[in-house]
């Protein structure tokens, strides 16, 4: 049996009796079926019923035709069932030319059809007559959002963006309740870099809902964009502490993050997934926050749970790798890296961990390798972006990094100088680590050189500044290389790294007065204990150096218990208990902390080595100096150690090797680099041992047949 029903066609008029069979049937066999009927509740006359009735029904058949048009037209493409529609508007709009509802439904249906310039030109009709339509600017305001297409800016674009926002401010002005309008108005003020009226138009909206997320969303990171993280995280506190939902306090670890304070962002994506534990951004946001934390235990739990919750997220895999590699499960960071590249082949950033694992494998070769085969792949990619760009510049930076980890400083100058051919901000950066580069082969003026090229073509790039002053310290100019530098202090938090350059050049010119001073000036900068970390560490060497080994030992203590994975300060101070021949086990216990950090660290190895020969343990010291001198072989200190093993051990052929290869590298060190009483005594040693095999030959010679 056909069956009709009372169904509303829209708001404004009355409702009329549609069958519902009638969307099964052709267009035209539908426009038959119908009886024309004029709404019982007109009052007006005979001929003014009838001529409204007709409208009425043109109408109520062009919306009619119009939904179903939007449910057809996605299967079928087919324009017939709009044409019908837009016809039966024009016939209604012919016979009441006045109104402005037909007016915006017919330009409605022009835009829904593509028929942009139709839609634009109905709808300034319909405000040319009613200025204060809001229907009518919305959809001109809907049709210029949408015509912006991918944002790339040009004198269309940004005529677009005007007429848009001049929609919905008008739509504001009429609807000042319209969020979704301030939403949009706040995205095109930002699209017109007029942020001050982006931000006003955000807190406008807050103000009469404060809860509404979009709104907190887009004023957050439009204040993070404008460097203002401080007023973002002070936006969401105060919200979050009325209405602590979920995503209100992932925004808010956010923006701690994007404030660099991990700690407080880990609070934050805690609540976060306690509130709501199967939402994976949240916990995502934890477990990142916990690896820049280095809490690898902690992080690890969570993308264990989010590998259960999205087993297919080569993300997840990626960060539970570099997890696993922070606990030195290494053969598990493996793992989970092939996983994730079995998710995301060709992935940059499972390759770019992939070299990172090799090396912390002490897979140099393979980790270049990687690295190389990656950085070929991007070069070749066309056009150059300045995403690939960005990608290329990353890769060379660490391949030429390993270049000169494993001492082969040509080819990471050659890596370097790719560097510069990739734009103005990579050239610069690639200016310093090439300048870098010629200091750590101990070439200082190749390095002076370079650095002299550099401030040439950016005299005024803190940096290059920076690294010129370095060197000038290194060379043994001590006054010109802290005059540069406190030319770059600002009174500002980035003065303490500053503060410690200074340090370090008066350290290395042995004014150690002045170094303390400069180093406690870093250490009254507002922070939190962590940023202290290198203020202790460079007391701690600056106390060493004078032999004051107790104050030294309390700036170590400071940095151990702020950081007690600190490699650097594990084995310095390690170092200096096992050179001093006192708590060898402690020095050695110390040590061999700092190589489950690094493992394949040269200069930790040679201390471990050292301390294993204060302790008479001589095979264990030389397997460990040999690995040393392996990783560093142009550390005198190193071979001068070696050298005194074999002698211990009866070998005074090869002591006097090493202890010869080590006076070389003394006279190849740079001047503030070299110890004065560690050269006499290593000259005393062949002196003696030279001496000592004449006597023997004399004494062979002497001796009755």
């Amino acid at each position: 049996m056909k069956t009709c029903k009372i169904v509303p066609v829209i708001s404004l008029f009355l409702l009329l009796p549609v069958c519902t069979y009638a969307a099964q049937q052709s267009p035209a066999a539908s426009l038959a079926a119908p009886e024309k009927s004029a709404p019982s509740s007109v009052s007006a006359s005979p001929d003014d019923a009838k001529t409204r009735s007709e409208i009425y029904y043109d109408l109520a058949m062009g919306h009619f035709y119009e939904k179903m048009y939007e449910q057809m037209y996605e299967s079928s493409s087919r324009s017939d069932y709009a044409n019908q529609a837009i016809e039966l508007y024009k016939k209604a709009y012919a016979l009441d030319p006045k109104s402005s509802v037909i007016g915006e439904r017919l330009a409605e249906m022009y835009w829904k059809t593509q028929r942009i310039r139709d839609a634009v030109l109905e709808a300034q009709q319909v405000l040319k007559r009613d200025p204060d339509d809001v229907a009518a600017h919305r959809l001109l305001g809907r049709i210029y959002v949408r015509s912006l297409g991918d944002g790339t800016p040009s004198a269309a674009q940004s005529t677009t963006v005007d007429r848009a926002v001049e929609q919905y401010r008008e739509i504001l002005r009429l609807d000042p309740q319209d969020t979704e309008a301030a939403l949009w108005l706040s995205r095109l003020y930002r699209l017109q870099n007029q942020h001050g009226k982006a931000e006003q138009t955000l807190r406008d909206l807050l103000k009469r809902d404060p809860q509404n997320e979009s709104g907190v969303e887009q004023l957050t990171q439009l204040l993070a964009d404008e460097g203002k993280s401080a007023d973002a995280i002070l936006l969401l506190e105060g919200i979050v502490q009325r209405s602590p939902t979920p995503n209100l306090l992932d925004m808010l670890g956010d923006a701690y993050t994007q404030a660099k304070d991990p700690a407080k962002a880990e609070m934050a994506f805690r609540k976060a997934v306690e509130l709501d534990p199967s939402e994976a951004s949240h916990r995502r946001g934890l477990g990142q926050s916990l690896l820049t934390q280095e809490k690898y235990k902690e992080a690890l739990e969570q993308y264990q749970k989010l590998a259960e919750m999205e087993p297919d997220d080569a993300e997840t895999y990626l960060r539970l790798s570099q997890a696993y590699r922070g606990l030195h499960q290494l053969d598990l960071a493996e793992q989970t890296l092939l996983r994730a590249r079995q998710h995301a082949p060709g992935s940059l950033e499972v390759i770019y961990n992939e070299a990172m694992l090799y090396e912390s494998q002490g897979r140099f070769e393979d980790s270049i390798r990687v690295l190389s085969d990656a950085a070929a792949t991007v070069k070749a990619q066309s056009p150059v972006t300045p995403s690939s760009r960005r990608t290329l510049a990353a890769l060379y930076q660490q391949l030429g990094r390993l270049y000169r980890e494993v001492g082969r400083y040509p080819a990471a100058i050659n890596t370097f100088q790719e560097m510069l051919r990739l734009g103005d901000e990579e050239e610069r950066h690639a200016r310093v680590l090439i300048v870098d580069t010629y200091r750590q082969a101990k070439d200082l003026p190749h390095a002076l050189e370079e650095a002299r090229k550099a401030l040439q073509l950016y005299p005024k790039d803190p940096p290059l500044r920076t690294t010129y002053a370095m060197l000038l310290g290194e060379k043994g100019d001590t006054d010109e290389g802290v005059r540069i530098l406190k030319s770059l202090l600002t009174g500002k938090e980035a003065d303490r790294e500053l503060q410690l350059d200074i340090s370090q050049v008066y350290e290395r010119g042995r004014r150690y007065a002045e170094a303390e001073e400069a180093a406690r000036a870093a250490e009254k900068i507002p922070g939190r204990p962590a940023d202290n970390e290198m203020v202790w560490f460079m007391l701690g060497a600056i106390y060493e150096r004078q032999k004051m080994f107790d104050r030294a030992e309390t700036e170590f203590r400071r940095v151990l218990e702020v950081n007690p994975r600190n490699a650097a300060v594990l084995n310095y101070y390690g170092y200096m208990l096992g050179d001093l021949g006192i708590r060898l086990e402690e020095a050695r216990a110390l040590v061999q902390r700092a190589l489950v950090e690094d493992p394949y660290n040269g200069a930790y190895l040679d201390s471990l080595g050292w301390i294993y020969y204060k302790q008479n343990r001589f095979s264990e010291a030389e397997t460990s100096l040999l690995k040393a001198v392996e990783r560093e072989s142009r550390d005198p200190t190193i071979h001068g150690h070696l050298g005194d093993v074999y002698f211990k051990t009866g070998r005074p052929d090869l002591a006097a090797a090493e202890w010869e290869k080590s006076l070389a590298e003394w006279h190849r060190a740079l001047p503030t680099e070299t110890e004065e009483d560690k050269v006499a005594e290593l000259e005393k040693k062949i002196a003696g041992l030279k001496h000592r095999v004449a006597q023997d030959k004399s004494d062979a010679v002497a001796k009755p047949q």
